[in-house]
C-alpha cells in the first residue's frame, strides 16, 4: 500500500508514527503533507516517509489517503485532492463530526471512504479505532484500513451511526483517564510520596485494571466487586466516589462530549 497523509498534526502524526514503528508499512512508500511545510519536513525526518510539496504530488504517489486535517479545512482541502486525486483511491478521515456522505459531496458519489475515530495512544501502539465505509469499498480494502488501525492498537468495524458515541467512549475519553491518573498521582503527593514515583503507581494500576478487562473477559462489575473486602479499604473508598454521584458524573460528561459531536456532525 501506498500510504498519504494529508495534515502532520498530533493526530495524523500518531498514526503514521505507530504505523511505521509496527512495521505494517514501509517508511518508503508513505508519503505526508502538510500546508505548513515545516511539521511534514519533520514527521518525515523522524519516520522515514517522504515529504510531498503539495497535495497533487502527493496523490500522484498513493493509493491509499488520510485526510488528517481540522474539520474546519476539509471545505478548502478536499475540492483541491477531488481535482488530483484518481476516482478509484482510498480516502479515509479521522475528523470528528465529518460524516461520510459530506466527503463524498466533494469527492463524487462513488468515491471509495473509510470514516474512522482514533485516539493518541496509537502513538504507542495502543490506540483504539473504530472503522466504518460506504459501500463502494471493497471488502479487500476495508480489510487493508483495518490492518493500519489493528497496527497502532485494536480496530473494530462499526456502523457509522455509532460515530458520535465511539467519540465520547474512546476518542475522547483518554482526557477523563488523565485526569483520573492525575488526581490519584496528587492525592498521592499530599500523602507524602514524590510525584513522579506516584505517577508511575496510579498510571500502572490504571493500565493493570485495563487489561483485566481486555484480558479475563470478566465484566467490570465483578471486577470491583473482586477488590472490595466488606469493611476494607477499597469498599471504603468505592463508597466515598457513589456518594458522590463518580458514575452520574461520567455518564454525564461522556454524554456531554456524544452530544457536542452530534451537533458538530456534517
Amino acid at each position: 500500500m501506498r500510504l498519504g497523509l494529508i495534515g502532520a498534526g498530533n493526530m495524523g502524526g500518531a498514526i503514521i508514527k505507530g504505523y511505521i514503528a509496527s512495521g505494517a508499512g514501509a517508511a518508503g512508500s508513505v508519503t505526508v503533507f502538510d500546508k505548513d511545510g515545516g511539521k511534514s519536513a519533520a514527521l518525515a525526518a523522524e519516520t522515514g516517509a517522504s515529504a510531498a510539496k503539495s497535495i497533487a504530488a502527493l496523490s500522484d504517489v498513493s493509493d491509499t489517503v488520510i485526510v488528517a486535517v481540522k474539520p474546519n479545512d476539509f471545505d478548502t482541502v478536499l475540492p483541491e485532492l477531488a481535482k488530483t486525486l484518481a476516482r478509484d483511491r482510498l480516502i479515509i478521515s479521522p475528523a470528528a463530526g465529518v460524516s461520510i456522505s459530506y466527503i463524498m459531496k466533494f469527492l463524487g458519489d462513488k468515491s471509495k471512504v473509510v470514516r474512522i475515530m482514533p485516539n493518541t495512544p496509537a502513538l504507542l501502539g495502543a490506540g483504539m479505532t473504530a472503522v466504518c465505509r460506504n459501500a463502494f469499498v471493497s471488502d479487500g480494502e476495508f480489510d487493508a484500513a483495518l490492518g493500519i488501525f489493528k497496527s497502532i492498537g485494536r480496530a473494530e468495524a462499526v456502523d457509522e451511526s455509532l460515530m458520535d458515541a465511539v467519540t465520547g467512549i474512546s476518542g475522547s475519553s483518554p482526557a477523563y483517564v488523565y485526569m483520573f491518573i492525575d488526581a490519584l498521582t496528587n492525592i498521592a503527593a499530599k500523602n507524602g510520596m514524590g510525584a513522579d514515583k506516584a505517577r508511575i503507581f496510579a498510571a500502572q494500576a490504571v493500565l493493570g485494571a485495563a487489561k483485566m478487562v481486555l484480558e479475563t473477559g470478566t465484566d467490570p462489575l465483578t471486577l470491583r466487586q473482586n477488590v472490595c473486602s466488606p469493611g476494607g479499604t477499597t469498599i471504603e473508598a468505592v463508597n466515598v466516589l457513589t456518594r458522590n454521584g463518580f458514575e452520574g458524573n461520567i455518564t454525564e460528561a461522556v454524554q456531554a462530549c456524544i452530544d457536542k459531536s452530534k451537533q458538530l456532525t456534517k
